[in-house]
């Protein structure tokens, strides 16, 4: 082998392991692949995709804390200033099927006032496919028509009953035409008696709700009527709503099917001496919003009842920064059955998210 030879060789040599070094610094692990959270526009804002699912949550909730000054309910209730705090969780969730969206609605409540007294309440848990809702919510007799104003004690004249269990089904024609029907369970929220004092536990035939809409324009009308089953009667309420930009309205009217009973939907929400005093043959209430600017908004409402209680409720809601609202409310009851009345005051502080 001569010198050229060997030379060659070497560099040779010397190339093919300088090649092989090079190849394996070009050489990588795979990255491990990432889970980004996806916005899921579908259903309205604030839902995203669950990691590796199809299914769309949103989280929402509020903070709450207000000072209560005399029971706008109870006119022996003459306590001074009432601390009071609250906390709420809502988890919503929502996957498209071939039936529309399959929804469900959690609702959590902590709460918490001066003396120690707590308190935690699963207020809401319900799925909804296909216009069919079961679970826990607020009877449809207050959900369908709305609520009775803009203000927190918005039934100091009661309006109907709040959370208990249903299966409800919602129908919207698509041009402005609504529709209602729904079973209620008869003993939520009533125990083991109905509204007169009746033997409930026993007793399995379900609450009946039904009502229809229609909305137009700046106007809207709607009339629910409910069955309790237990008392073997019942009431219908009717209301008109109007939004004229510059302010809101509505006028809304109850009848009991017996003015001299109780029941669950026509029922009493009265402390002390006023306790068990209902609507007696018909109530009404009214109320008007008027929106200030973006971020203020003065409400007032009134109630009258054939029994002759009298209620009016006004505040304030400020909203200085957005998901912040500071509200102040004075109410006046009178009940004149009983020759009393009462002030009550709140100045309420939530953060909503």
């Amino acid at each position: 082998m001569n010198i050229k030879s060997l030379l060659l060789g070497s560099a040779a040599a010397l190339a093919a392991v300088s090649g092989a070094h090079a190849a394996d610094a070009v050489v990588a692990a795979e990255p491990e692949p990432l889970e980004y959270v996806r916005i899921c526009d579908a259903y309205g804002a604030g839902y995203f995709f669950i990691p590796g699912t199809e299914t769309c949550l949103k989280i929402g909730g509020k903070v709450r804390t207000e000072g209560e000054w005399y029971d706008a309910y109870n006119p022996n209730n003459v306590r001074g200033t009432l601390w009071h705090t609250r906390a709420e969780l809502q988890l919503q969730t929502a996957t498209d099927t071939e039936y529309g969206p399959l929804k469900t609605n959690t609702e959590l409540r902590w709460d918490w006032q001066e003396g120690g007294s707590t308190g935690t309440n699963l207020l809401h848990a319900s799925i909804s496919l296909g216009g069919f809702t079961i679970g826990k919510e607020d009877s449809q007799f207050n959900v369908f028509t709305g609520y009775a104003g803009d203000v927190i004690n918005d039934d100091v004249v009661y309006d109907g009953p709040y959370e208990l269990n249903q299966i409800t089904y919602n129908y919207d024609a698509g041009n402005g035409f609504t529709a209602v029907i729904s079973v209620e369970d008869t003993n939520s929220g009533v125990g083991a008696t109905g509204a007169n004092g009746e033997d409930s536990s026993d007793h399995y035939a379900p609450d009946v709700v039904a009502g229809a809409g229609y909305k137009a324009g700046a106007w809207s009308f709607k009339v629910v009527g409910g069955y309790d089953s237990i008392v073997e009667e019942g009431a219908i309420k009717a209301r008109v709503d109007a939004d004229f930009g510059v302010f809101s309205a509505f006028v809304m009217g109850g009848w009991n099917t017996d003015g001299d009973k109780l029941n669950k939907y026509a029922g009493a929400n009265g402390g002390g001496d006023a306790a068990g005093i209902g609507w007696g043959d018909w109530a009404v209430w009214g109320g008007i919003g008027v929106p200030i600017n973006d971020k203020l908004k003065w409400n007032f409402q009134a109630a009258y009842t054939d029994s002759k209680i009298f209620s009016a409720t006004t505040n304030l809601k400020w909203k200085p920064v957005k998901n912040l609202l500071v509200e102040p409310e004075i109410t006046y009851t009178n009940w004149d059955s009983i020759n009393e009345d009462q002030w009550a005051g709140v100045l309420r502080f939530e953060r909503s998210f």
